[in-house]
């Protein structure tokens, strides 16, 4: 299941691609308008600033906004860093991959194949969406 901090994370972005002139926003506006947390939208919005997605102005106007394009932020970079692995199971992972405790062959294992699959389409899926794509 989605974790809500990788649901708010989308929503926080969305609707900071949503402004016209990208205008720092406060975040007690982004947490009143997605129904958020203050206290847990700072910490979900300074991840995603550290990660490259979006700056802070300090002061009277301050807030935060895109620093990148959102034709330009992947989904799927946005999914590993909120959420983690793309795949269910660690055996099926590209980037976090562990074998499994309880595998005695990879090659035969029906749960590791099975998972494999969902990781391929829900990788294509969230590869081929930009924040673009989901906030327009």
């Amino acid at each position: 299941m989605l974790s809500k901090k990788t649901k708010y994370g989308i929503k926080a972005l969305t609707f900071l691609a949503r402004q016209e002139d990208n205008t720092p926003v406060q975040i007690a506006e982004i947490a009143k308008s997605e129904n958020i947390s203050i206290k847990f939208l700072e910490s979900i919005l300074l991840l995603l600033r550290h990660s490259g997605f979006l700056g802070a102005k300090k002061g009277k106007g301050g807030g935060y906004y895109l620093i990148k394009d959102p034709k330009e932020i992947n989904m799927a970079h946005v999914y590993r860093i909120l959420e983690g692995p793309i795949a269910l199971l660690p055996c099926a992972s590209h980037n976090f991959y562990e074998k499994c405790e309880d595998c005695t062959d990879e090659a035969t294992c029906a749960v590791r194949k099975l998972m494999t699959e969902v990781r391929d389409n829900t990788l294509m899926i969230l590869e081929n969406n930009t924040l673009a794509d989901i906030a327009f």
